[in-house]
């Protein structure tokens, strides 16, 4: 999920992207040139700001030149960018192998900066460092783990009498109750095609790989497929979802900013997205209380599985105008300090263990399932090439539009699939 999720564009995601993604914003530090400035594309709106003020304040005379823009714009940018030799220093990376702006598609034509060398990189838990690398060398800076799921806004659903549906039938009845009660269960911003996979991911955790986790094993050697899988019934479960009024009215109408609104002030009871939508809730609601949950899918509440995996991190430009400014960044990024300041504010976990961060609440659920070992990757994260998360995005916009039907989007992601790398 940001497909994916992204995975969350990008995810955001990028995405995300999963899928870690954001809505879009430019700021610049005042003043200084040369060596003492470094440049840096986000897709962290919200969060990263307090990073870089307090990288700044740690480096006295620095300044970060920085720009964010939402997964989808920045997916499009980044790769222009690096082939025109215009990138910023320092640039949002996904994990794995899903989206245009991952660590293998970026790193393979020698855009990145191999960061092996960097203290943090050794200390990465095994999960991560696999979709933090390429060729075993790593590439990409990841600060924080992220999970997709329902986030609730809590006062709305005090005010409806509602509460988290643990099973599938329960999640429509809730859906049905939520409709009549005048306040949609969910708000989804389709028009940004990364916010599609959202859904899909937090379902085909549980329909996919609950009875079997090595199906991306037997994906990768031509066993299985996606149009004959579960896949097929996670998709139709995301239909019947949008059927049973599950969602506000014209989601293909709704960006991922309308959507954020909605669910922050209670316009709908909650939003279907990774946990670093939590903080710009927040931001748009102050006062108000938001907490991710398990999507169900079957009506066992012990088989439900939560999406969960490495968030968007930093890689450093191969032909970075000022090296070794980039590197202190996501040294910085990867301290204590940095890494808590960004899950902080995001609303995640940190990738690193013994950083001193206590979890929000907000994500107890989610910490819980991660300890339990009830989670699984992004999907699009150990897929063999970008275009099979493009396909499904787009994909899915057309089915919402009527233009494509389910079976067509999981044949083509199949074709895409078997192309491989």
């Amino acid at each position: 999920m940001k497909t994916r999720i992204t995975t969350a564009v990008v995810a955001a995601a990028t995405a995300t992207c999963v899928l870690a993604a954001c809505s879009g914003g430019t700021k610049a530090g005042s003043g200084g040139g040369g060596s003492k400035t470094l440049t840096l594309a986000s897709v962290d709106q919200g969060s990263v700001e307090d990073v870089v003020k307090a990288f700044e304040k740690a480096n006295p005379g620095v300044k970060v030149r920085y720009a964010t823009s939402g997964a989808d714009q920045y997916q499009q940018q980044i790769r222009t960018q690096l082939s025109s030799g215009t990138a910023p220093d320092v640039m949002s990376v996904w994990p794995g192998n899903g989206n245009p702006a991952a660590t293998h598609v970026l790193a393979k034509p020698g855009y990145l900066r191999d960061l092996s060398d960097q203290p943090w990189a050794a200390k990465m838990p095994d999960a991560i460092k696999s979709v933090a690398q390429y060729e075993g060398k790593t590439y990409n800076a990841i600060f924080g783990q992220n999970g997709i799921g329902a986030v609730y806004n809590e006062q709305a659903m005090a005010k409806a009498g509602l509460t988290p549906p643990d099973t599938w039938t329960k999640l429509l009845a809730f859906c049905r109750d939520a409709k009549a009660k005048g306040t949609p269960a969910f708000a989804l911003g389709n028009q940004d095609n990364w916010v599609t996979q959202l859904v899909q991911y937090a379902l085909v955790a549980t329909t996919v790989y609950g009875p079997d986790r090595d199906f991306d094993q037997k994906m990768q050697a031509g066993q299985t497929d996606f149009a004959d899988s579960a896949w097929k019934s996670a998709l139709d479960k995301y239909l019947t979802m949008e059927k049973t009024g599950c969602f506000q009215k014209n989601p293909l109408g709704t960006n991922y900013e309308a959507s954020q609104q909605l669910a922050a002030t209670g316009k709908t009871l909650g939003i279907i997205q990774g946990n670093w939508v939590i903080a710009l809730l927040k931001g748009k609601n102050p006062q108000g209380t938001f907490t991710l949950k398990a999507l169900p899918a079957t009506d066992t509440p012990s088989e439900t599985l939560i999406p969960a995996a490495a968030g968007a991190g930093y890689g450093v430009n191969a032909k970075a105008k000022n090296e070794d400014l980039a590197l202190k960044f996501v040294n910085f990024v990867m301290s204590p300090e940095g890494m808590n300041l960004f899950v902080k504010k995001q609303g995640g976990l940190p990738s690193l263990p013994d950083t001193g961060y206590r979890p929000d609440a907000s994500l107890a659920e989610l910490s819980q399932f991660i300890t339990s070992n009830r989670t699984v990757p992004f999907m699009d994260q150990l897929w063999p090439n970008a275009k099979v998360q493009q396909t499904m995005l787009s994909g899915l916009q057309e089915i919402f539009s009527g233009q494509s039907t389910p079976d067509k989007v999981l044949k083509a992601m199949d074709a895409d699939y078997r192309a491989g790398s």
